[in-house]
């Protein structure tokens, strides 16, 4: 941090220049508003020096750097304009145009660049008709979740995508993959776009859509996926990557793929083939580690596990409780189960039990699982209806709750015999983000884990040898960290996170000669 705030501060020779004014016009914006307002606008500001590098990478990968006709399609208060001014001269902008949703920033960046040649437009970019044809768009687009996307909007920014790029983008994809897609029909042929966008494009089903484009509809050129635990903005933990390339038809075998330092000194730099973007599902295995040999046909996880997420109780702080409270409401005990607790709480990597198969862990917690429809609720435990009773205008209107037979139902989920923990971050290069628990106790889990479930034979063969749990469990806690990371998906900070079916693709070659075995041992008898 301290070289790049030295770096940052070379950038400013002149106390009253253009860029100070800018930067002070930004924070007095920024705190007009509160984090999570500007979260659901999408509003983080690019940091200047990483601007720069942008802007000059850019022009350096123009076919016309002296004549510059910029878009930039989230402009905020400009940080990619004032960039460009910094690495060109003015007289080589032939035209500049800018988009801005916010009216605040639209009006404040008109003021600042009155005198630059820049034309503001106060409007949805996703919404508007191409105003003319540009050679260098450059942006770091509304970064806002599908969620925080109203059902209407979602709709139409689908429809206008598809419109304009021809790729119908799933619904769960968030706003910056649209600005990206439809910004192909403002761009001149052979025109440059660079696009700082979340890293997760890479790795995620709806990605797809967005990976294909790159490489069918335009010549993706060069993608730089910066270290996910140095996070490029101050207030918003996104690991973040720059998309480069050109409108014109993809003739290209290669793609440059860096990683890591900075835009233009990447810590590592390698061409990937484009049959080997087209083959792998998740871009973040390069440009550390190539593909391993052999791996398409290496016995995965799924070969000997199910893999569920656990419970969405619909409201844990209702529907989950300690012993204490249990008694203290006079609830009955019998209608509640053992849960584990998150694994911030666990320690342990084996959870033991007591005689009656709860958890012996000192935080011990219960699930209300309870199976009565409403009549039987009322005549047999009161208590537990007036408690019911108290959710029902809070808890029961959510959207999980009012999907249900009787909103306080749960999933039927036996307990698992192994969980694994669904988010964590890698302690130094060796560590591991992930761990797997191996569970004595009848205890269920709730979301925040993932619940293995052995398959047959494996099944089989520890129902005929119960002491497999344990040298199983031993052999995955044993695997390689970046088997399971290769798998899942990382986020600014180094906050990594894995879902079932990623769970499900890792590597278990290490299980097959195991099996095998046991398979066969069994068989004799």
């Amino acid at each position: 941090m301290a070289t790049r705030n030295r770096r940052l501060d070379a950038i400013r020779t002149l106390e009253d220049s253009v860029e100070d004014r800018r930067l002070s016009l930004q924070n007095s914006l920024d705190a007009r508003k509160t984090i999570d307002e500007r979260r659901k606008l999408g509003q983080f500001a690019t940091p200047t020096l990483l601007a720069r590098e942008i802007a000059a990478f850019g022009l350096a990968h123009m076919e016309t750097p002296r004549n510059v006709r910029f878009l930039d399609p989230a402009f905020g208060t400009g940080a990619f304009y004032s960039a460009l001014l910094a690495e060109t001269s003015l007289a080589d902008i032939a035209q500049a145009a800018a988009v801005e949703i916010d009216p605040a920033f639209s009006d404040a960046a008109s003021e600042l660049w009155a005198d630059f040649g820049l034309n503001v437009v106060n409007d949805d970019f996703t919404a508007i008709e191409p105003s003319g044809k540009y050679n260098l768009i450059i942006c770091n687009p509304p970064y806002v979740r599908h969620h925080l996307i109203d059902a209407e909007k979602k709709r139409r920014v689908k429809e206008r995508t598809k419109q304009a790029s021809g790729v119908d983008l799933s619904g769960l994809a968030g706003l910056y993959g649209h600005f990206l897609l439809q910004s192909i029909q403002w761009m001149d042929e052979g025109a440059v776009a660079g696009w700082l966008i979340p890293s997760e494009f890479m790795d995620v089903n709806y990605g797809k859509a967005i990976k294909r484009f790159l490489l069918n509809d335009v010549e993706l050129f060069r993608v730089h996926r910066f270290n996910p635990d140095d996070v490029q903005f101050e207030d918003a933990l996104v690991s973040s990557t720059v998309v480069w390339f050109r409108k014109k038809k993809p003739d290209v075998r290669s793609v440059a793929f860096a990683y890591g330092g900075s835009l233009l000194a990447p810590q590592i730099n390698k061409s990937i083939s484009v049959d080997a973007l087209r083959k792998e599902a998740k871009w973040t295995r390069f440009p550390c580690r190539s593909q391993r040999v052999g791996k398409a046909t290496t016995p995965k996880l799924k070969d000997y596990f199910d893999v569920k997420r656990g419970i969405a109780t619909g409201g844990n702080d209702f529907f989950i409780m300690d012993e204490e409270r249990i008694h203290k409401l006079g609830l009955p005990f019998e209608l509640f189960r053992p849960i584990l607790p998150s694994a911030r709480y666990v320690k342990e990597t084996e959870i033991q039990s007591d005689e009656f198969g709860n958890p012996l862990l000192e935080r011990r917690l219960f699930l209300l699982d309870c199976r009565f429809e409403e009549n039987e609720v009322r005549e047999k435990h009161p208590l537990l209806w007036n408690y019911l009773e108290s959710g029902r205008e809070s808890v029961a209107k959510g959207y999980l709750c009012k999907t249900r037979k009787c909103w306080w139902f749960q999933e039927r989920r036996q307990a698992p015999m192994l969980v694994c923990t669904y988010m964590g971050r890698r302690k130094g290069e060796n560590g591991r983000a992930f761990r797997f628990i191996l569970n004595n106790s009848r205890a269920t889990v709730a979301n925040s884990y993932l619940a293995l479930y052995p398959r047959h034979p494996l099944s089989e063969a520890i129902a005929h040898e119960p002491t497999l749990k344990r040298t199983i469990w031993e052999m995955l806690n044993g695997m390689s960290p970046d088997d399971l990371h290769d798998e899942g998906r990382v986020y600014g900070g180094g906050l990594q996170k894995i879902e079932p079916n990623e769970l499900l693709n890792v590597s278990a070659g290490f299980l097959e000669n195991l099996v095998a075995q046991l398979s066969e041992a069994m068989h004799r008898f």
